[in-house]
C-alpha cells in the first residue's frame, strides 16, 4: 500500500475500530472513517491524524443499518476517487436478545452486522479490484459457538464468517476476503466483574487481549498476499478449548 490509496474503517472512530485506524496509518495508508453517532471522537482523530499527515484522513456519518447509509459511504468513496486498497468491516451492534425481541432492532442488527459487510464488499469491489485490495470482516468467537442471550447477535456473526468465504470466492482473483474473529477484547459496558474474571480463567493466556491484538492481525492479513477466505480467532486459545460467554 502507499500514500495513494485508501482504507474505509467501518466504525472506526473508537475501541477497536480507532486502533485499526492508527495501525493503517502508520503503514501510510490514508482513511476514511466512518462513525453513526461518535461524532466527537471521529473528528479528534481524523485531527490528530491530519496534523500528522496532512490531508490522509476524511470523515463520514452515514446509518449502516440502512440502505441510505450504505450508499452514501459508496458515493462518497466514488465522488471523490478515493483509490480503495482496503474495506475493514468494523461496525457493529451488540445487544442482547431481551433488547432485540422487537421486529425493527432485530433487522436493525442484521442489517449493520451482516448485510452492510455484504454490500460495501460488493458494490466497492471494482475499486478494490482496481487496487489489489483486500476486505477484512470483523467477525465473532461467537459465531462458532453462540453467546447465552445474544442469539440474534451470533447468527449475524455467523452469517458474516460464511459472507466472509462466499466473497473470498465471488471477488477473487483481484480482491482477498477474510475475517477475524476476536474473543475477549474490550469488555461490553454491562459485564460484572465476577462474569470478567469467569472468562479470563476460561482463556489458557489468562488475559484479555488488546485492540492492538486486533490491529496487528489486519495487518498481518494484509501483508499476506496468499491468505483468502480465512477467519482467524484472536483469542488468546480461548476457541480452541470449547467456550462460554461472560453469561454462560
Amino acid at each position: 500500500m502507499t500514500m495513494n490509496k485508501w482504507a474505509l474503517v467501518t466504525g472506526g472512530a473508537k475501541r477497536i475500530g480507532e486502533a485499526i485506524a492508527l495501525t493503517l496509518h502508520k503503514r501510510d495508508v490514508n482513511l476514511l472513517l466512518h462513525y453513526k453517532g461518535s461524532k466527537a471522537e471521529a473528528m479528534a482523530l481524523a485531527d490528530k491524524l491530519n496534523q500528522m499527515r496532512e490531508g490522509s484522513c476524511q470523515t463520514l456519518q452515514a446509518d449502516l443499518s440502512t440502505e441510505r447509509g450504505v450508499e452514501s459511504l459508496v458515493q462518497h468513496i466514488s465522488t471523490h476517487r478515493l483509490p480503495l486498497s482496503a474495506l475493514i468491516n468494523n461496525a457493529s451492534l451488540f445487544v442482547p436478545d431481551n433488547k432485540a425481541s422487537d421486529w425493527q432492532t432485530c433487522q436493525q442488527l442484521l442489517n449493520l452486522n451482516l448485510l452492510a459487510p455484504y454490500h460495501l464488499a460488493t458494490r466497492l469491489g471494482d475499486n478494490l479490484a482496481n487496487n489489489q485490495g483486500s476486505v477484512i470482516n470483523l467477525v465473532d468467537i461467537h459465531g462458532d459457538r453462540p453467546l447465552k442471550h445474544h442469539g440474534l447477535y451470533s447468527i449475524s456473526k455467523a452469517g458474516l464468517k460464511m459472507a466472509t468465504q462466499a466473497l473470498a470466492q465471488e471477488l477473487a482473483p483481484k480482491v482477498r476476503v477474510n475475517g477475524i474473529s476476536p474473543g475477549a477484547i474490550l469488555w461490553p459496558a454491562q459485564s460484572d466483574q465476577d462474569a470478567i474474571e469467569r472468562v479470563t480463567r476460561a482463556i489458557p493466556l489468562e488475559r484479555p487481549g488488546k485492540t492492538k491484538d486486533i490491529a496487528d492481525a489486519v495487518s498481518f492479513i494484509l501483508d499476506s498476499s496468499y491468505l483468502n477466505g480465512q477467519v482467524i480467532a484472536i483469542d488468546g486459545g480461548r476457541s480452541a478449548t470449547g467456550y462460554t460467554g461472560a453469561d454462560g
